[in-house]
């Protein structure tokens, strides 16, 4: 069994210690969110996660989803610990109180759902998709859309689902060929859609597909999808379930990891069309959806944290308990966690968590604070901030994830690379990550266009500021705090200046696209040292206040470690950029 325990006080320190619960209480709505309330929501979460999802993982591995006619058999425990989970509550948590929800802060719930992914990643992808189906539906729906579905949904009695990709439409919506005809108060839906996860399932009465889909009279390319709500059971206009819908799931795919996410081929239509509903305006479908996109972005960088951290754990303790060799100095045969190199990979894993973890809910408090501030000012920068670090947060953390979930079976040597230990799932479980809602190359395409360049540099130049600013408070610090300061002085400048160099070459987006992969990463490893850099002061400040907490301590080591073996990483990166995208740029593609 692969065993979970959640990093609570590393997710107490970034929430009430770095973010500060006095940012979160000038929220509208969460003026009674305190140390107290978040301290026993995160511990009943860590118990709901390491004793009923952890235990779980393993078996979703190995047993994986069955496709029985078209009803989905996920694996055994399944259908009870979902069943505990909505009884528990847990996924109302960050919902709207009108519609049956807690209304906790997104940051909160972050947090929560890191446990939920770091337990059973292909458990917590089922509420991911229902979350985005929410917010859709809640701000793009009309009321009777909103009555319908959103209180079934906000419990967890219904889950939801994201129907974008098709045979031939992966990245590029614009060649989405399903359809969707007028029929007096209602469409029917035909088409094909792939990749559909939790697409069918035997966890819920009924499932909620969000569906892109093209009117007979829409213009060509991305400006003529719609968004439909396409129940897989209709609902009558007293909330119970009526008839079948005409859609079905025709295969479930065969997959390296998430053995326990059921990812549906679904047909919609093939006995005359399926029942759906146009949410908001006809034509507008893709601008909706991207609601469920980019908070679906957000969640799978939380899931590199999630399954980096998982794989971390899983890491120390074999180490800790494999006794090989000798460490030089050392008299006789020790744990290899005391060799050096052992100790590098294991802290490579751990720091990098730790600094993807807090960009991760400094990102989420970003979002709150748009929505929920009452000065228009500060919304308007929270919101550049959240669309700033979204594609930073989704696309350096799981590209991350990818050299800790490698570290751990590393760690584990040869054992490592047999199915026993564990180590190998997350390693097959965390590849997909890069993938989901749009790639590294997507999500750094969009960090410098949309994100960069739209704006002249202005959100990238305020995110720098901000970091200037925990310089200044630095400014004294001596000891590793001192290391970790000035390496984000370092890294700073070499952020500000591929910023500079991407804005003033904006007239020539072939070296953009060229450079943009090495500036998510670049952007990502700077972020992640402010983290750090800015956990550490706050480690001294305590320490030097008497506390004789531990955290403080591997706060310190994890900032000095960090600045002195991933900063120096954003040199490279720079170097790759102002030198070498003029050659990426320049490739001819027959020398490939």
């Amino acid at each position: 069994m692969l065993e979970y325990a959640a990093p609570v006080r590393d997710m107490q320190f970034v929430i009430g210690e770095m973010i500060g619960y006095e940012r979160v209480a000038a929220l509208a709505g969460c003026e009674e969110v305190n140390a107290e309330l978040v301290d026993a929501v995160l511990e009943e979460a860590a118990k709901f996660a390491a004793g009923v999802l952890a235990p779980l993982n393993r078996v979703g591995d190995t047993e994986g989803c069955r496709l029985d006619g078209d009803v989905v058999h996920t694996p055994a425990g399944w259908r009870e610990a979902y069943a505990g989970f909505c009884e528990a509550g847990w996924p109302s948590l960050a919902m709207n109180p009108e519609f049956g929800g807690q209304g906790l802060p997104k940051l909160v719930a972050t947090a929560v759902s890191e446990m939920w992914d770091s337990a059973n990643m292909a458990f917590g992808l089922c509420p991911l998709l229902t979350n985005g189906a929410i917010e859709a539906i809640e701000q793009h729906g009309d009321d009777t859309l909103r009555e319908r579905y959103l209180a079934k949904l906000v419990a967890g009695e219904w889950t939801g689902t994201m129907n974008l990709t098709e045979p031939q439409a992966g990245s590029d919506l614009s060649a989405v060929r399903s359809r969707a005809e007028p029929n007096g108060d209602h469409y029917l839906i035909s088409g094909q859609k792939i990749f559909i996860t939790y697409g069918e399932h035997d966890l819920t009465d009924n499932i909620v597909h969000l569906v892109l889909a093209r009117l007979p009279d829409a213009p060509e390319g991305t400006r003529g999808i719609s968004l439909f709500v396409v129940p897989k059971f209709l609902v009558n206009d007293d909330g119970s379930l009526g008839a079948r819908n005409d859609l079905r799931c025709v295969s479930i795919e065969h997959k390296i990891g998430i053995h326990g996410s059921p990812t549906a081929v679904m047909s919609y239509g093939d006995n005359g069309g399926a029942v759906g509903y146009l949410v908001g305006e006809a034509n507008r479908g893709l601008m909706y959806m991207f609601t469920m996109m980019n908070a679906a972005r957000h969640a799978v960088g939380r899931e590199g944290v999630s399954i980096g951290e998982a794989a971390f754990q899983h890491a120390l303790k074999y180490a800790r308990e494999r006794v090989q060799g000798q460490p030089p100095g050392a008299s006789e045969r020790a744990p290899i966690v005391e060799h050096a190199d052992v100790k590098r990979m294991l802290m490579t894993m751990k720091a990098q968590v730790e600094a993807m973890r807090a960009l991760s809910y400094v990102c989420a408090l970003a979002y709150d604070t748009a929505e929920l501030h009452p000065d228009d000012e500060v919304r308007a920068r929270a919101t550049r901030r959240g669309d700033l670090l979204t594609p930073i947060v989704k696309g350096w953390s799981t590209e991350t994830a990818q050299e800790i979930v490698s570290l751990g079976v590393q760690v584990h040597g040869g054992m490592g690379f047999v199915e026993e230990t564990g180590a190998a799932q997350y390693f097959r479980d965390a590849r997909i990550l890069p993938i989901y809602e749009g790639t590294t190359g997507i999500q750094a395409g969009d960090l410098v266009g949309r994100k960069t360049l739209r704006d002249g540099g202005t959100a990238a130049r305020e995110l720098i500021a901000d970091m200037e600013l925990t310089l200044a408070n630095l400014a004294a610090a001596d000891g590793e705090a001192a290391v970790a300061r000035d390496a984000l002085a370092t890294g700073i400048v070499e952020l500000r200046e591929v910023v500079e160099w991407l804005v003033a070459g904006a007239d020539d987006p072939q070296l953009g696209a060229a450079a943009a992969n090495h500036y998510l990463m670049l952007s990502g490893i700077v972020c992640g040292g402010w983290m750090l850099a800015d956990a550490a002061g706050r480690a001294v400040a305590a320490i030097a206040a008497g506390s004789d907490d531990p955290c403080y301590r591997a706060k310190l080591a994890a900032a000095a470690f960090y600045a002195t073996q991933i900063m120096p990483r954003a040199s490279g990166l720079k170097r790759m950029i102002l030198d070498g995208a003029v050659v990426v740029a320049g490739l001819d593609t027959a020398v490939l």
